[in-house]
């Protein structure tokens, strides 16, 4: 029975890909707005939007992202825990998504921008109490790889968005032309309708519980998430030791946003967040997630051809998001992060000088190389940003503020997605391929600044970021080497003692 996995293992695996199911409808929703850009039935019925006005489309949904990650995500996920938290954003996102399937007639451009900023006001909920849960359950060892499991969620709704829209561009006769579109909008409802059906059922978070003061239901939580029914008495150092830091936390200060901008440790986690989320999007992936089929077409496939080049790019970083979740917890958050840079640095560059060498589509081979160096690219952004932005985001708060330190810094993002979101289609409009350039800039720019401010967090537990983040428990930890800080006992350390404990308890 050695080679299967423990009890609290399973469990803890099962949630978390639940919770992607949530980070998959998110995916989803972003994904079908690109292939609705190259779709002829999406465009009459809104009247043969410009590329401004496709752009604003875009960069709406991240206007209501920002008012979300604001005001209101963060008090959701503080006062109803995170699961509720994500059941009420799942249901706003449908709300959203079904005003943008109604979309048309003489209000129909009018009705697309309403419904994108309301699904933007779901999707922020829950793409920060998504990362959240899962952060909260996993042990420090495994913490990077679980949280991973939110990006793979989102990028396999992309995929499978991609994948639709492919599939009703085949739907010919005027009911394909007219209602295919709409179907593809509208299947986002399913996955959804199971996550919200099944998120009454999971424990909240033994961290936002002894938030709560409710340490029974926590204790209960941990005992289950740890597999650990047979000797509930294993989980009792790694819950001491998280009550602890919870105490701790709320005997200093007041869990109010304010205190992440007057407290000099708090900031320092504050900028290093924020700032990773806003470079996430300015890299280009928020161009290349929603332009994708438009980046194709320019470079001289056809729409069909468009549509299925980008249904395998959004599939491959499935699979590309699958080896950052084995290499993360191995490599660590800021070699990744780098690597990352380096790839898609080297993809803007090439995309930005090929077309200006070779303009017009007059050489094939340009054009062939440009599209294999967006697959780079996403395979950058998928060991890169794209998880890491996250997991660095959602570890390096105490737990008293992490729902407004993650918001705060997803906000950051949402400011980054509604630049590129508006700007891409205008910039390649009238300066062509040189807006590549800009990127290339920006990634660069990037891995210099995370060379010299970002620490690494590999493999701290939640509590012990006070240590590498300085002051708040005496400023033990080093940023630069690492310090540990606080300690904290083996069983929080990695929770695979707890496991281990709890199986041979069973044994017994």
């Amino acid at each position: 029975m050695g080679f299967f996995p423990s009890k609290g293992t399973r469990r803890l695996g099962l949630l978390s890909v639940f919770f992607a199911l949530g980070s998959f409808v998110w995916g989803y929703n972003i994904g079908i707005i690109a292939t609705l850009y190259v779709n002829s039935g999406w465009s009459k019925a809104l009247h043969k939007p410009n590329a401004a006005q496709k752009g604003l489309i875009t960069a709406i949904y991240y206007l209501g992202t920002w008012i979300s990650y604001v005001f209101l995500s963060h008090p959701l996920s503080d006062r109803l825990g995170r699961r509720y938290a994500a059941l009420i954003g799942t249901i706003v996102s449908c709300i959203g998504g079904a005003v943008q399937t109604g979309a048309g007639g003489k209000t129909g451009y009018a009705m697309m921008i309403i419904g994108r900023i309301i699904s933007g006001l779901g999707n922020a909920v829950i793409s920060t109490a998504v990362p959240l849960y899962q952060s909260e359950i996993a042990p420090a060892r495994r913490r990077g790889g679980v949280v991973v499991l939110n990006h793979i969620g989102m990028v396999s709704g992309l995929a499978v968005a991609f994948w639709v829209g492919y599939a009703v561009s085949h739907w010919a006769g005027k009911t394909g032309f007219d209602e295919g579109w709409r179907l593809s909008v509208a299947i986002q409802f399913i996955p959804a309708l199971f996550f919200v059906i099944g998120l009454p059922f999971v424990p909240d978070t033994p961290r936002w519980l002894l938030e709560k003061n409710r340490t029974e239901e926590a204790q209960k939580a941990l005992i289950f998430l740890r597999g650990a029914e047979d000797s509930p008495e294993a989980i009792e150092p790694e819950l001491q030791e998280i009550k602890a830091n919870v105490e701790f936390h709320n005997s200093i200060t007041e869990a109010s946003w304010y205190v992440l901008f007057t407290d000099g440790d708090l900031r320092a986690r504050l900028w290093r967040g924020a700032l990773l989320q806003f470079m996430a999007q300015m890299c280009g992936a928020t161009a290349i997630k929603y332009y994708l089929p438009t980046v194709f077409l320019a470079l001289g496939l056809s729409k069909d051809l468009s549509l299925m080049a980008s249904g395998i790019e959004s599939t491959l970083k499935i699979c590309c998001t699958i080896v950052e979740m084995l290499i993360i917890d191995k490599l660590g958050r800021k070699k990744t992060l780098l690597l990352g840079c380096v790839v898609m640095s080297v993809a803007m560059i090439i995309n930005g000088a090929l077309p200006l060498a070779y303009p017009n589509n007059k050489n094939h081979a340009s054009d062939y190389a440009c599209i294999v160096f967006i697959f780079f690219f996403s395979f950058g952004y998928s060991v890169g940003f794209g998880p890491n932005a996250w997991v660095y985001g959602t570890e390096i708060f105490p737990t008293y503020i992490r729902a407004k330190g993650i918001n705060i810094c997803a906000s950051a993002g949402a400011i980054g997605s509604i630049v590129v979101g508006q700007f891409f289609p205008v910039g390649i409009q009238n300066i062509g391929s040189k807006t590549y350039f800009i990127f290339f800039a920006i990634n660069v720019a990037s891995m210099i600044i995370m060379i010299i401010w970002y620490p690494e967090t590999k493999g701290k537990t939640l509590e012990e970021m006070d240590g590498l983040f300085g002051k708040l428990i005496g400023g033990e930890g080093d940023m630069e080497h690492g310090g540990e800080g606080r300690g904290g006992n083996k069983a929080q350390d990695d929770g695979d003692e707890v496991e281990r404990q709890a199986v041979e308890a069973g044994k017994r």
